[in-house]
C-alpha cells in the first residue's frame, strides 16, 4: 500500500492557489486530515456554517477525493433540498434552500474547456451574489467569477489502495477569508 500523498503545498507548486488567469495570494490558510467519507461530509457541514451568499468555492482533487462528498456536507449544512450528487453530466445543478439560506450551485467544470467564456453561458455570475457556488475542476477557470474566493485542494493516496485518508487544504483568498475563522476547522 502506498503512503498518502503529501499535502499540496503552494510553495512547491506556484500556480497553487493562483493561476495565470488571477494571481491571488492566500489570505489564510488550514490543512485538515480527513480519515473517512464520513468526516468529509463533517468537514463540509463545518464548512458550511462559515459560507454566505456570493461565496465562490473551488475544489480541486484527484478523481474519488471526495469533492462531491464534501459538496454534499456543506448542502447539508446549507439546508438545501435536493441530493447533492456529481453534476458531472449536467454540468451544473441549483439546489433552492428550504429556508431562509442562500442556494447552493454545484457545478462540475471538468467538461468545460473555454475557460471564463464557457463558465458565463451557465450564468453563475448571475447566481453568485444570493448563492454559494461551488465549483469541482474549476481552476483556470472561474477564477475571475470573484476576487475572494475558497480554493479547497484534496489529497489523497493515488495508486491500488482503499486508504481513505485525505489531506484537506483550504486557501482562503481575498478579503471576505480573512474574518471567515478557517483555523477552527482544523480542530
Amino acid at each position: 500500500m502506498e503512503t498518502p500523498a503529501a499535502p499540496h503545498s503552494p510553495a512547491a507548486d506556484p500556480a497553487t492557489p493562483a493561476t495565470a488567469a488571477a494571481p491571488a495570494a492566500p489570505v489564510t490558510s488550514v490543512t485538515v486530515t480527513v480519515g473517512s467519507p464520513d468526516r468529509m461530509r463533517a468537514l463540509g457541514l463545518a464548512l458550511a456554517e462559515r459560507l454566505r451568499p456570493g461565496d465562490l468555492v473551488m475544489l480541486t482533487g484527484e478523481l474519488g477525493a471526495g469533492k462531491t462528498t464534501l459538496t454534499r456536507g456543506i448542502g447539508e449544512g446549507l439546508g438545501v433540498r435536493g441530493a447533492v450528487t456529481s453534476p458531472t453530466f449536467v454540468i451544473a445543478r441549483v439546489h433552492p434552500p428550504l429556508g431562509q439560506g442562500p442556494a447552493l450551485v454545484h457545478v462540475d467544470a471538468y467538461r468545460l474547456g473555454g475557460g471564463l467564456d464557457e463558465m458565463e453561458d451557465l450564468d453563475l455570475d448571475v447566481d453568485l451574489p444570493e448563492s454559494v457556488v461551488v465549483v469541482e475542476w474549476g481552476d483556470g477557470k472561474v477564477e475571475e467569477l470573484s476576487d475572494d474566493r475558497l480554493h479547497v485542494l484534496i489529497d489523497r493516496a493515488t495508486g491500488d489502495t482503499d486508504d481513505e485518508v485525505r489531506v484537506v487544504t483550504l486557501h482562503g483568498i481575498g478579503e471576505r477569508w480573512r474574518r471567515a475563522d478557517l483555523p477552527a476547522l482544523a480542530g
